[in-house]
């Protein structure tokens, strides 16, 4: 049995930085990794295979719709063996990178899974036992199959299909709403496919506001998407020929055909295996482990982080608990929590949306006074001789002196600009403060401004 003072479950995000810190702080440290391929979901199944996708459909789109710009571009259109053959040579590139960086001997690497004996000892499918001090669980998340009628009977395609696609589809009907099935089915509609999708609630992207979805939703059916929210679905049949999804809709029963479903209800832990009871860990009834501002479960000498314990499925966010879980497990002083104050978010449809800081609607459920200024896209000068019309920007500020609360961005390049929201928020910069800087015309950037005079103005 080998002995550690640090061993990291997982060595996605989460579990290759906290090895790393550990390491680098003189704790004899080790990542037990059993994946068929190293590199962690980010690299591997999502951050970078779908914005590789995503931005190639961008690309296609503009050249679709030249149009616009005086320009003539006939016969444009996908070749799909040819895109996902840069998607994977990209996708090796960055894998090859993170694999050197877990071979490089500053730990020790255990290509198996993991599940507890006890708190302080593991077993390997391989046989091996590892003991330690301390154990720092990021072993991230998987595809959710909610109990759907028919479901999980269901022959369906999961985000790692969509994403290997080699083939054009005929059509697709996409079962969610949140930012996988949003990013996906407008990847998927414009590359050629004819996308339908249906969402279980009132709005996509339930968890931004009604406002930010309804811009999205209105630019998904400008470009063809059909479209359902507020939904419940009664049922799937299969054929040869496809899918058949029946559902409630506005008080009637809507039935669409296609001839693939592609399931994108969610993610949930990938926690089952583990048998965290054994080491005294507590969980959610969804497997979502229960941590502190520390990063600890319910047994202090273990950590966890990333999708496994949220609260955000972030890749910045992982890092940064990870990196704090390792320095509190090595007795860093003058530590900090994570701050969720500043809770980045970018979602990569077009129009992009953007927050950071708090949300309206937490302020209005709190009873926060706050003021709020938007300026829309539509009225500036960059984004309309760029045809980004869609979207708006929108900022919160507190009442007397004007310091930043939040923002939301949906519009072009709305992932790049709310971080010059991002970074007042963590210098707490004023309206004021913001509005000393100088802001280059004509810039997509100067929109911000817009906002801030109006919050300024009104400031006593």
């Amino acid at each position: 049995m080998k002995l550690y003072d640090f061993v990291c479950l997982g060595g996605g995000s989460a579990g290759f930085n906290a090895a790393r810190v550990a390491a680098s702080h003189g704790l004899k440290t080790a990542v037990v990794d059993g994946a068929r391929q190293l590199g962690g979901l980010c690299i591997l199944r999502g951050c970078m295979p779908s914005k590789t996708l995503l931005y190639t459909a961008e690309i296609l789109h503009h050249a679709r719709h030249a149009a616009k710009f005086g320009l003539r571009v006939t016969g444009a259109r996908a070749d799909m063996p040819a895109v996902a053959a840069r998607k994977r040579r990209l996708i090796a590139d960055f894998a090859r990178y993170r694999v050197a960086a877990l071979t490089a001997g500053k730990f020790d690497l255990f290509r198996a899974h993991a599940r507890f004996l006890d708190p302080h000892t593991v077993e390997l499918t391989d046989g091996r036992r590892l003991r330690a001090k301390h154990f720092l669980i990021g072993t991230g998340s998987k595809v959710s199959v909610p109990p759907v009628p028919g479901l999980r009977a269901a022959k369906c395609w999961t985000s790692d299909d969509v994403l290997n696609l080699d083939f054009l589809p005929r059509s697709v009907i996409v079962l969610g709403g949140g930012i996988v099935a949003c990013e996906l089915a407008q990847y998927l509609n414009r590359m050629g496919s004819r996308v339908i999708l249906v969402q279980r609630s009132r709005n996509i992207m339930r968890d931004h506001s009604e406002e930010a979805s309804a811009v999205v939703q209105r630019a998904f059916a400008d470009e063809g998407i059909e479209l359902f929210a507020g939904t419940r679905i009664l049922g799937l049949t299969q054929d040869r020929r496809g899918t058949t999804v029946r559902f409630e809709h506005d008080g009637r029963v809507v039935t669409r055909r296609a001839a693939h479903l592609f399931n994108a209800l969610g993610r949930e832990p990938n926690t089952a295996g583990l048998n965290l009871a054994a080491a005294g860990v507590r969980t959610r009834p969804d497997g979502q482990i229960v941590i502190n501002r520390w990063q600890q479960t319910s047994a202090p000498h273990l950590y966890a982080a990333g999708d496994c314990s949220g609260p955000a499925e972030i890749v910045h966010v992982a890092i940064a608990q990870a990196e704090l879980a390792a320095r509190h497990a090595a007795r860093v002083r003058g530590l900090k929590p994570v701050d969720y104050g500043l809770l980045l978010n970018v979602v990569f449809t077009d129009p992009q949306l953007a927050t950071v800081g708090v949300l309206e609607r937490d302020l209005d459920e709190k009873g926060v006074k706050y003021l709020r200024a938007s300026y829309p896209f539509d009225d500036h000068g960059k984004s309309i001789l760029m045809e980004a019309k869609y979207g708006y920007v929108k900022v919160l500020a507190e009442p007397r002196r004007g310091r930043i609360l939040g923002a939301e961005i949906v519009g072009k390049d709305a992932g790049e600009l709310i971080h010059c929201f991002a970074v007042a928020l963590a210098l707490r910069a004023t309206v004021r403060d913001l509005l000393r800087a100088p802001w280059y015309h004509p810039t997509l950037a100067e929109i911000i401004t817009y906002p801030l005079e109006e919050i300024a103005g009104r400031l006593k």
